[in-house]
């Protein structure tokens, strides 16, 4: 290996990012925030860094084997990279702003770092972008969440968005009705949707998990077959929160599309409550997720609920803006002749040394157009 390819080469699962696509990426990032802003949302910016301890408290346990740690020179303790933002967002809100009045809603945008990918997801370094309300328990909070998710994507231009809904505390509220011998069994068989498994596993718990999961797809469909059975009240009490928040979105928003599989939990560690994953047409990755969970900290019973983007997987589908116009300023141009075009929209790279052919060295350079005189000529391709 030579020296040159060593100091390119970066571990597995992380990269650089190059023009134009760290400035795509950025634009995308902007367009969230201001989508969240404009719903009230503020931004907070924790660090990349928490001591150990902190970064897993709470909600945080279940993210243990993400995080990469390391020892703090300065403290002895043991420090760990983040690996969700979301986390942090709780603690923010549980400690430096528990005085904040309530419903919070903050919204954050950065980078993570975890242990390992996946086969789908093999970077171990991306963006996330997301917001947290918090201190309500009411369904609309819960509906505002998926909405502005929506519209967030619509800002964007993205085609088809679908919001899958899933209820994480279903399957507890049955079982606790029908206890079964074999939960854990019971629980990997409805991970992989093996119906047969699930009625040989479940008994009476299982002939209902087998109703939920063959009533997956569109919501209104679900409603009309989950509609039909005899649920124990709690599992009644818990469906009939999803349909609530089901409803006002669609009351809000009647095209967008949305599912049910109410038995999924598989990425939900910390949820507790109606959760949602967002996907888009061209895209076989998830953009984003999102539901309810419990804030613990300062204040353990405060509920709330919010959603994360997933910047990287948003890129393959948001429509690439159009080549941007860039003129040459021949060296030796005033200042505020560049300043004068900058204001009009143009992005401006000026000539830093005298040369014989101005139009040949803008097309060197990558510029559309070079200043001549008081207009800007187009350059011709090569």
């Amino acid at each position: 290996m030579s020296d040159a390819t060593s100091r390119t080469l970066l571990p597995e699962g992380l990269r650089d990012v190059l023009p134009p696509d760290a400035g795509f990426e950025s634009a995308v990032v902007d367009q969230l925030k201001k989508t969240f802003a404009a719903n009230g949302y503020a931004l907070v910016k924790p660090p990349l860094v928490e001591f150990e301890e902190t970064l897993l408290a709470g909600m945080g346990t279940a993210l243990g084997s993400r995080i990469f740690r390391m020892l703090d020179p300065v403290s002895h303790r043991t420090l760990g990279v983040r690996a969700d933002i979301t986390t942090q967002i709780a603690r923010i809100a549980a400690t430096r702003l528990a005085s904040a009045p309530r419903p919070l809603r903050l919204m954050y945008a950065g980078q993570v770092l975890r242990v390992k990918g996946s086969q789908l997801e093999p970077e171990r370094q991306f963006s996330q972008a997301g917001f947290e309300l918090i201190g309500t328990e009411a369904g609309a909070a819960d509906a505002e969440a998926i909405l502005v998710v929506a519209e967030a994507l619509q800002a964007l231009g993205v085609a088809d968005v679908s919001i899958d809904l899933a209820l994480p505390t279903l399957v507890p509220a049955i079982l606790a009705a029908y206890p079964v011998t074999n939960a854990e069994g019971l629980r990997a068989a409805l991970d992989h949707k093996d119906v047969a498994e699930i009625k040989a596993a479940g008994g009476e718990a299982g002939a209902i998990l087998t109703a939920f999961v063959e009533a997956s797809g569109p919501f209104a469909e679900a409603q009309k077959r989950i509609g039909k059975l005899t649920l124990p009240p709690a599992a009644k009490a818990e469906w009939q929160k999803l349909v609530d928040v089901a409803e006002a979105v669609r009351a809000a928003a009647p095209t967008l599309a949305l599912t049910v599989d109410a038995v999924e939990n598989r990425g939900f560690e910390y949820h507790t409550g109606i959760t949602f994953s967002v996907f888009a047409r061209g895209s076989q990755r998830e953009l984003g997720r999102g539901g309810r969970y419990a804030l613990t900290g300062g204040n353990s019973s405060e509920q709330a609920t919010g959603a994360t983007l997933l910047v990287d997987a948003l890129l393959g589908v948001v429509p690439r803006p159009a080549a941007t116009w860039t003129l040459f300023a021949p060296f030796g141009t005033p200042r505020t002749t560049i300043a004068s075009w900058q204001v009009k929209g143009w992005r401006v790279v000026a000539g830093l040394a005298k040369v014989g052919d101005d139009a040949a060295e803008a097309r060197r350079l990558g510029c559309s157009h070079v200043i001549a005189g008081d207009a800007a000529k187009e350059i011709s391709a090569k």
